[in-house]
């Protein structure tokens, strides 16, 4: 079944199908995956739009799809699992999918608490940076450029073409970081559907275990501090911390 978590239509298509699969044994286990990062760059460079796109697949297209289901993961007393990101308990980046992230992070907190009774169990992936489609050198550039030239003269001299530089770099650096052994976040998947007693939240990469997770726990002024400092050692003059 293709899906577009964006598209109603899709989401009662595809419910339906699963009813008829399952029937009356309901569905043991439903993981939100799909996301989409782009567009990347700083806030004043996008439109509201621009943020819709991002929180209609990452957040909207994820309730909608949990809601639609839920009937059936209720009956199984199963599992749902929904992927988030680091960038759920730090802001990273500018644009809809931190946001969005943190959207997840909030509704898979409220559903965890009000299905506990009915015993249905959710869990959180907070993966950090892996090499999959989301994190394309061809598709962030393209939707950086075809942004800056858009910008009015105004903005474009007030940040100058230094920072559209070191931002794309920036950009790079965080691409070349990202971890390939994707089992890293499979296997948390696994375990949230599989275990006796899954998690609430699984961190999967090393930096997302040992250094975002705990910085999110930092005070708000030392975080804003470190990730500066990454980023300024990163590009030498772009913060982009959100």
């Amino acid at each position: 079944v293709i899906l577009d978590v964006a598209d109603s239509k899709s989401v009662a298509a595809m419910a339906e199908w699963v009813r008829q699969q399952v029937g009356d044994r309901g569905l043991w286990g439903l993981v939100n995956n799909a996301g989409i990062v782009t567009p990347v760059v700083p806030t004043e460079w996008l439109t509201k739009d621009d943020f819709l796109r991002v929180l209609n697949v990452n957040l909207l297209g994820l309730i909608e799809v949990t809601l639609g289901l839920l009937p059936l993961v209720r009956k199984a007393r199963g599992r749902i699992v929904n992927m988030s990101s680091i960038g759920g308990r730090l802001g990273l980046y500018a644009g809809g999918y931190s946001i969005s992230k943190f959207g997840v992070e909030a509704f898979s907190d409220t559903l965890r608490r009000e299905l506990h009774a009915l015993g249905v169990k959710v869990s959180v992936i907070e993966p950090s940076f892996f090499k999959t489609q989301i994190l394309v050198a061809e598709k962030l550039h393209g939707n950086l450029r075809r942004i800056w030239a858009a910008l009015p003269m105004e903005v474009k001299s007030s940040y100058g073409q230094e920072y559209y530089d070191a931002y794309f770099k920036f950009l790079l650096k965080v691409m070349e970081r990202g971890i390939s052994r994707l089992y890293l976040a499979t296997d948390c998947m696994e375990h949230a559907l599989t275990a006796v007693h899954p998690r609430t939240r699984y961190s999967a990469g090393w930096d997302a275990k040992l250094f975002y997770l705990p910085l999110s726990y930092m005070p708000t002024a030392l975080a804003d501090y470190l990730l500066i400092l990454v980023s300024k050692k990163d590009d030498g003059c772009v913060q982009v911390s959100g």
